[in-house]
Parts: structure tokens; sequence; C-alpha cells
């Protein structure tokens, strides 16, 4: 590790010695295109794991042969995708797999805990679009509220359009849609904040090799970020098997860095689960093609105007529960209720479905994505639908069973003309526009004449709020 901080170095050490000597366990997964093996160490994984377990099809390799490792953070699932062929689904993400927004809030705090509370300042936390801009931000409050600090700015990246200036783009080289932008903030404070950042905090769901936080460190310390003197990553599955987190004058393992005054620059990392994996191809296996998902556009439609949009630089804690006309639509007998977000407008949702959990419902959250997944393994069933964005593209939304919810509430930050209506008539949702409530009794006459939406069953499909 490079030299900075001795204590902090000594605590990074430390956590990685006490990993190693909790039990390591090994699983492989067999795919259309090749074999997936990987060994890993649960790490900070205590009280995390949801208490409802969904069932999948990881198998555990033991002397006696394989067992159900039912109880780990993440499932696998085969990608529609050239780039890279497999999928780690995370089971606490909220994303493929919808989940109790307890469990969510369980995760980010674990992961905020093991980020370190006296970081340099001003501090830049990122969430890589789309899958971890509601963890970046979900760890970001779990950290202010924690330290009790304010000067750490959040700021995702985005695939979205907005009207103000361009800090910075990167690649995501094995993702099915690779480009990422990040805006400048939209209020002075964030701006201060960003500009004289001293520590990056990298929040992502999975790291594989690295490349993509060393993307993202490149293109902002090319966007004048030169007085970075920590790095940290967090992410709930890291498979980079002990390699270095990038940094500034870095791109990874092995490599010396430093400010552009010479600074040395302590990196440390945090993550639930880490291990390493291994991916052997088929010999004769099926080609992919890249999906649409990954042809440069532009949206056609805006997202609503918020001041407190993540994409755009927020630096407190955020105060939103449920709107009361949706609290006022549930009847307090009212059965299982599920939230969903819709592409990167997934954190203000999230806070709807933690507020109706704590009112005493039994609440799941899970979203939509533009990830294009094959049915098997992890992913049990799905819809394929038009995007809310205007961009011509196919989205997605996985292991989500309408008969299993007495009530489904979509969230979006977009037009409600702008939600394909295949989707809505499918799951006969609710629909939350930014704070606006669309009960789904006032949408029949906008529904009537859907076409079917595009839907599949992988062979023993389940239920989600099973």
């Amino acid at each position: 590790m490079p030299h900075g901080d001795g204590r902090l170095e000594r605590e990074e050490l430390e956590r990685e010695e006490a990993s190693e000597r909790r039990a390591t366990r090994s699983a492989l997964c067999d795919m259309e295109t090749g074999r997936l093996r990987v060994s890993w160490v649960d790490v900070l994984t205590d009280d995390v794991l949801p208490d409802d377990l969904l069932a999948h099809d990881l198998s555990e390799e033991t002397a006696e042969g394989r067992t159900d490792a039912t109880e780990a953070i993440f499932a696998f699932a085969e990608r529609d995708n050239p780039r890279r062929a497999f999928l780690f689904v995370s089971r606490v993400l909220g994303r493929h797999v919808p989940v109790r927004p307890s469990c969510m809030r369980r995760a980010f705090t674990r992961l905020a805990d093991d980020i370190p509370g006296d970081l340099p300042g001003p501090v830049l936390m990122t969430g890589m679009a789309e899958t971890a801009v509601g963890l970046g931000a979900g760890v970001h409050d779990a950290y202010l509220e924690r330290t009790g600090r304010d000067d750490v700015v959040y700021l995702s990246s985005t695939r979205a359009r907005f009207a103000f200036p361009l800090l910075a783009d990167f690649s995501e080289t094995h993702s099915h849609a690779s480009a990422h932008r990040l805006y400048r903030p939209q209020h002075a404070r964030e701006r201060t904040l960003l500009e004289g950042a001293r520590a990056l905090v990298m929040v992502d769901d999975e790291a594989s090799s690295g490349a993509t936080f060393a993307h993202l460190a490149e293109a902002l310390e090319r966007a004048g970020l030169d007085a970075l003197t920590h790095v940290h990553t967090a992410v709930l599955t890291d498979w980079s098997d002990g390699c270095d987190a990038p940094g500034p004058g870095g791109t990874g393992a092995g490599t010396a860095s430093g400010t552009a005054t010479g600074e040395a620059v302590t990196r440390s990392r945090s993550a639930l689960t880490r291990g390493r994996h291994e991916w052997t191809p088929r010999a004769n296996a099926p080609r992919r093609t890249l999906p649409d998902a990954d042809t440069p556009r532009e949206p056609t439609v805006d997202p609503l105007p918020r001041a407190d949009d993540g994409r755009l630089g927020r630096a407190s804690r955020s105060a939103r529960g449920c709107p009361p006309a949706l609290a006022a639509s549930l009847d307090p007998r009212c059965g299982p209720v599920l939230v969903l977000g819709a592409g990167e407008h997934v954190w203000e949702p999230f806070l709807v479905a933690e507020s109706l959990e704590r009112d005493g419902r039994d609440v799941r959250f899970g979203a939509t994505t533009r990830s294009p997944i094959l049915p098997g393994h992890a992913i049990r069933r799905g819809y394929a639908f038009g995007d809310h964005e205007g961009l011509g593209i196919t989205n997605y939304l996985y292991n989500v069973d309408p008969d299993a919810f007495e009530r489904i509430v979509l969230c979006v930050d977009t037009a409600l003309e702008a939600i394909d209506p295949a989707l809505l008539a499918a799951l006969g949702a609710d629909v939350l526009v930014g704070e606006r409530f669309h009960p789904r009794e006032t949408l029949a006459d906008r529904l009537a004449g859907a076409p079917p939406v595009r839907t599949f069953v992988a062979p023993g499909g389940w239920t989600s709020a099973a």
C-alpha cells in the first residue's frame, strides 16, 4: 500500500487480517457461455442479510460436494452482453431482487461505518450509474449520520442529460452502457466542496478489476481535482483479489500515486464481501450482441428538477418520506407493498419505501434497469418495456410477480406520459411522479388498449415476496 497516514494503513491491514481469519467459501455457476468460479470471505455481512432469504441456485463447493449457499449476499446471473458474460446479483441492493428497505439500510450503514470518519476534507463521495446511484446516496446518508460532518458532497455519475456544465466523463468498459457523465453541482456550496476536495470515496455495488474506479479517478484528476490525498473505495462485493484501490497518478495494483504537488495519497477500501473470481468461457458458446442501451443517443425527456438531486450534488442528509396522498391511499390492513424506483431515480423512492416500512407495513423495494440479463439462475422472471427517458431503448424489471403484492407503486422522475403503458398495465401500479401521486384507478384511460408487455419466466420461477 502506498505511503500515507500510518494509522489508517494499520487499520486497513488489521481489517484485512481479520477477514482472512474468517472462513473462506467457494462456489461455482455453470452458464450457457461459460463457468464462473468464486471464492470469498464475508467481512461485514453480520446483520445485513435479509431475514427472508429468497431461493436461488448458488451452489457452494465443500469437501462433501456442493451445498446450498443461500446465505450469501449475492447470486449469479448471465448477461446478454458480449463484453462480460456474467453478473453478480446483489440481494441487499434493491435493484434486481426486491428487498426490504431495512435490509438495504443495514448494508448502507455497514459500508459507511467502515469508511474512516476523519478523512481529510472536503470529501467527494461518488456512486456509479445506474446500479449504485442509490447505494452511494445511502452510504453518504449513513456516513453523515455517523460523523456529523458537513463537508461531504455526494455526486453520482449519470447517463441523463442536465442543463449544467459537465465536470467529467469516463468509461465503464465492460458495461452494457459504458459512458458515464459527472456534472458540476448545481449549488454554490456543493461546488466549493467539490473544487476543494482532498478525499475521494467511490461507491459501487461490486469491483472486479478496479478499472472503472481507475477511470473515474483519472477523469476527476483531468477535471482539476488534483489535491486528493486519500482515496477510499466502498463496495458490496469486492472481487479484485487484493489489488490496491486506484487513485491519482495510478490505475491499480502496484502503481505509485501522488498529488500534482507530489504529496503521497493514502488508499483504503471497504466491502461487505471480499474474494476472487475466475471465468472460463465455454467452447462454441452462443455469441451475444451488444444491446441497444450502449448506442449513443440523447434523451428526449428531461428529469424533473430537484434541489437535492444527487446527480447534481448534495451535501446534506435527505429528509423525505412518503407523500401524504400515497400514505392515505393505503388501507391499514393492506397486504405486501412493492415500491419501485426507475433507472437512476432510486434514492427518493427508497425513502418512500423506508417510511412505509417504519409505519409497520410489509414493504419491498426494487427498481427498473437498462441492464439486459438472461432468464435463469438468480433471474427468475422479468419484463421488457420502453424506457421512460425518451431514449428509445429497452428497460427491464426483474423478479417481480404482481400477484405477490397487494399494491405496487412505480416512482419516476420524468413525466407520467413517458412511462410505457404496457408496464403499468402489467403491474397494475400506482405512479408517483416526483411527489405527485397518481392512483392506479385514475390511469384507466391511459392504459386502455395498451399492448401486452414482453415477459419471461425462467423454469421454476418464484415469487419475489415469498
